[in-house]
């Protein structure tokens, strides 16, 4: 397994932004997630983005971080945002997603970044169990779905 990073726009990237969008879509119906996103967020230094290779050079699990400083939708200066946690279906159980995040910290952490935050759902069960087994808390609720009430939002300092 290789992690590399990778520009959000890449095509193996918008593959498995689509293939996250299409899950979203079938566990909360709306066509998947709304939240604006700009390739030019995971340009470092302010985020990256990160796809996990197999042997075979398929791409099978993704991340990234985006830096987010204090706003009118809840953040905090010093924020990264963590987005588009995926990993295809039959490569889940493996540890993918949890060194993928361990990246991500890293990697924000080097950036200045103080606090790591992300947003999930309520019909996200093991994106929940990755979270709070990874010492994430539940926060104040921010961002684009920050009102509605399926939106969980978890932080961890870095």
């Amino acid at each position: 397994m290789e992690i590399r990073p990778v520009p959000y726009d890449h095509p193996d990237a918008v593959k498995l932004d689509a293939a996250v969008q299409a899950e979203y879509d079938i566990r909360y119906g709306d066509g998947g997630d709304a939240t604006p996103m700009d390739p030019a967020d995971f340009r470092p230094p302010n985020g990256i983005y990160l796809i996990a290779y197999d042997a075979l050079g398929v791409p099978v699990a993704s991340g990234g971080w985006r830096v987010q400083d204090a706003n009118e939708e809840g953040n905090r200066d010093g924020d990264a945002e963590l987005k588009r946690m995926y990993v295809v279906e039959d490569m889940r159980g493996r540890g993918l997603a949890r060194r993928i995040l361990a990246a991500l910290e890293e990697d924000a952490r080097a950036a200045g970044r103080v606090r790591m935050v992300l947003e999930t759902g309520t019909k996200q069960p093991e994106a929940i169990a990755l979270y709070t087994s990874s010492g994430y808390e539940p926060c104040e609720k921010f961002g684009y779905y920050r009102f509605h009430e399926d939106s969980l939002c978890y932080a961890k300092k870095l």
